[in-house]
């Protein structure tokens, strides 16, 4: 920012990252629990800060909160701003937060600046967008345009072991409301959905820019308790032709993966291939001992289908491969999906110009992780997002987001926002 001082909006973002910071605190990070005591503390903080804008507050089903600073017309589709307020347990303070600040930033700055838009100004505060606390992609977001699928209310919570309907009841909201699929928002009536959000990888740090305008965001699919079966063995009794091990054809199908995602960043394709969790179990297992079961996740991610397509079948021709050189067997057990969103072609310009016309560096990335703003893509609905360039990744403590960056991005979204709401083109 060169030494420029903070928007008033800037300052406001910083003050409320304080007090979430302060209030959530739970060493060595902060942890705001999805339906749990830390979020709603912070639904209410900004429930009250953006109160004292003169916004309007009003709460769905599914207790998403709604902020919203009317404009001169509230027939037409209004600006949505929106983000989460929940995190992981010791995370980073800004993973979500961050957005939500900034859309109050950006109804601070008018409000300062005496502008009133044609059109109302809508910051969207979504609910359990992180997965950790729910097995589930966006449960949020998805009730909010009257899309979670029932079952989704029979999840559990990962801490308390009570579903998804349980905890929203207790915090005083209707599930079955929810379950007959009654929307918060009407999809119809959003002119653009944007979201603002740390960056969790190293893209923008390397790039030396504080703000990145969003391509797109990965799909993918994700196996949580899957197996490769072999069979328990005497580690000096067993010969190598009549083993059966786990840990070799395991193995043997990382170095498979591996040579896959190889050829496809060769043909300039982005993806991710993880396996977040391998264990065996402590009982069987030993120093002297063939592994006869390995357990495992798999998590693949692309913004392509195709892509995902390509690896998901790769997987099953790898399985029948080491299958039959190691005589191990793989059970995936259950398969969670989400799909690729790609950001409107239009909106991505008006960043851009924006950012032209502040003389402000904004580079084009994509997004790996999953966000809100993948449910409003997906449902027809033009979608804006921005990162904030954030060291040390985020789901930890070490987030490491500047305000002076997230200021910029205020300062983006907020000509973003002024030119949209003044475009003879727009609804």
């Amino acid at each position: 920012m060169n030494g420029a001082a903070l928007t008033a909006g800037g300052e406001l973002a910083g003050r409320i990252l304080d007090a979430l910071a302060e209030a959530t605190t739970d060493a060595p990070g902060v942890t705001r629990v999805a339906y749990g005591p830390g979020e709603r503390f912070a639904h209410n903080l900004v429930r009250e800060e953006a109160q004292k804008l003169g916004a309007v507050a009003r709460v769905d089903a599914a207790g998403n909160l709604y902020l919203t600073l009317s404009g001169h017309d509230p027939n037409l589709p209004a600006i949505v701003i929106g983000s989460h307020l929940d995190s992981v347990a010791h995370g980073g303070n800004f993973d979500g937060a961050a957005g939500v600040v900034a859309g109050l930033a950006v109804m601070a700055e008018l409000v300062a600046q005496g502008v009133r838009l044609q059109r109302d100004l809508i910051v969207l505060v979504t609910r359990a967008e992180e997965a950790v606390w729910f097995p589930l992609s966006y449960p949020g977001s998805q009730a909010a345009l009257g899309l979670l699928d029932t079952q989704a209310l029979e999840a559990r919570r990962s801490d308390s072991g009570r579903t998804l309907a349980d905890h929203m009841r207790e915090e005083g909201f209707d599930p079955d409301a929810v379950q007959r699929g009654v929307p918060g928002i009407d999809a119809n009536r959003i002119a653009a959905f944007v979201e603002v959000h740390i960056e969790q990888g190293p893209r923008l740090v390397a790039a030396g820019a504080p703000v990145g305008i969003v391509t797109g965001i990965a799909g993918g699919f994700r196996y949580v308790d899957a197996k490769c079966l072999g069979a328990y063995a005497h580690s000096g009794a067993e010969p190598r032709f009549a083993r059966h091990d786990a840990v070799l054809g395991f193995a043997d199908l990382v170095a498979a993966l591996e040579i896959e995602w190889d050829a496809l960043e060769h043909e300039r394709h982005e993806a991710t291939i993880t396996f977040g969790r391998v264990q065996s179990d402590p009982t069987q297992h030993g120093g002297s001992r063939v592994l006869g079961e390995l357990g495992f996740t798999l998590d693949v991610r692309s913004a392509e289908a195709a892509i995902l397509d390509r690896v998901e079948a790769r997987l099953h021709e790898i399985f029948a491969e080491v299958g039959a050189r190691r005589g191990v067997t793989f059970e995936l057990g259950p398969r969670f999906t989400w799909e690729p969103a790609t950001m409107s072609p239009a909106w991505i310009a008006g960043l851009d110009h924006a950012a032209t016309e502040l003389q402000m560096r904004a580079p084009h990335v994509p997004s790996g992780a999953g966000h809100d703003a993948a449910t409003f893509a997906g449902a027809g609905i033009p979608t804006a997002m921005l990162f904030v360039r954030n060291e040390n990744g985020s789901h930890n403590p070490y987030e490491a987001m500047e305000i002076a960056d997230l200021d910029q991005a205020i300062r983006l979204l907020l000509r973003f926002v002024t030119d949209f709401d003044n475009s003879p083109d727009q609804p």
